[in-house]
């Protein structure tokens, strides 16, 4: 079974290496930035150099190429995220992605699958889906995600690269897709999703995003089961934060072996402290196949820290203006 699962390795490499020189792609300097319509709707208005403006055009400005919009199936719902207003739901979405657009930069759309947070601790099944069979899941995903990107295609906004879960380490729409005992139900879900970003968005790049910064064994575990089942992608997404995922040798350690062994591009898709050193790793992983960072909720004074409290860009905002 390891030869096996070597040469599925090998051979997936060899295809996303021919995928990778098909199309160029930029190099991310990236940021989440969904809570932002939330601040604007608290009356937060932005500004850098005491000069205020829409912030995603102020973050251009200061070097960011690439922002990152997470997308809840329900978050109305009894279990959902925002039941008032309806954050992050696909109305919500359409209308940052014409903003994004607007200014000119990339877009990566970050699919949840569920009606909230979708996490290592809890990926939980969105309401409406909570009956169903697992074949009835599976169909859900790919409906889900293929109507997303339809109305996203339709404005005109399609994303450049899209997330199929959310740190999904452990698996996503548990119960079915939990890797507790196996990564069957997983990689079955993850197909259908993959499924309708090739049809609909075939040239946007498909991201798996997991939760190991540091943790090699655990990251081989989770892609070299990928090759097992056959699950395609384009690009390895992690995160880290140090807290939770190791030193920062630890996390340079890893995002090394998973790009030698798989030969895809890696980009540590949330952050929130560490940028210069975590820039570093990245920029500086064998043969190019390192591709950008993203800032987790840049927007935020409790996270990212671009802005304060009130919406004034703060000094960190001129590291990326480099």
């Amino acid at each position: 079974m390891k030869r096996l699962i070597t040469c599925l390795v090998a051979i997936f490499a060899i295809a996303s290496l021919w995928a990778q020189q098909s199309v160029e792609r930029p190099y991310a300097v990236g940021a989440d930035i969904s809570w932002l319509q939330w601040q604007e709707d608290m009356g937060i208005e932005f500004s850098d150099g005491g000069i205020k403006g829409d912030a995603i055009e102020i973050m251009r400005d200061n070097g960011f190429n690439y922002i990152r919009l997470r997308l809840f199936v329900n978050p109305r719902s009894e279990l959902g995220y925002s039941q008032r207003d309806g954050y992050c739901d696909l109305e919500h979405t359409l209308a940052m992605a014409k903003r994004i657009k607007a200014a000119g930069m990339y877009f990566l759309l970050d699919f949840h699958y569920s009606d909230n947070w979708a996490d290592p601790q809890k990926q939980i099944m969105p309401q409406a889906w909570q009956t169903f069979s697992y074949e009835e899941v599976c169909a859900e995903v790919y409906n889900h995600t293929k109507a997303t990107l339809e109305a996203l295609v339709a404005q005109g906004t399609a994303p450049d690269m899209v997330q199929v879960g959310n740190e999904v380490s452990n698996g996503m729409l548990w119960p079915y897709g939990s890797v507790r005992h196996s990564f069957e139900g997983l990689c079955g879900l993850l197909k259908e999703g993959v499924r309708a970003v090739r049809e609909v968005t075939p040239e946007a790049e498909v991201m798996l995003h997991v939760a190991l910064g540091g943790q090699a064994e655990e990251s081989q575990r989770f892609f070299d089961a990928m090759a097992e089942y056959g699950v395609e992608y384009d690009i390895i997404g992690q995160s880290y934060y140090p807290e939770w995922h190791g030193t920062l040798q630890e996390l340079e350690a890893n995002t090394r072996s998973l790009v030698e062994r798989y030969n895809k591009p890696l980009i540590v898709v949330e952050y929130r402290d560490h940028y210069l050193e975590i820039e570093r790793i990245v920029s500086e992983l064998p043969r190019g196949l390192g591709r950008g960072t993203f800032i987790w909720e840049a927007t935020s004074p409790q996270w990212g820290k671009l802005f304060d409290e009130k919406g004034v860009a703060t000094p960190a905002l001129k590291h990326y203006n480099r």
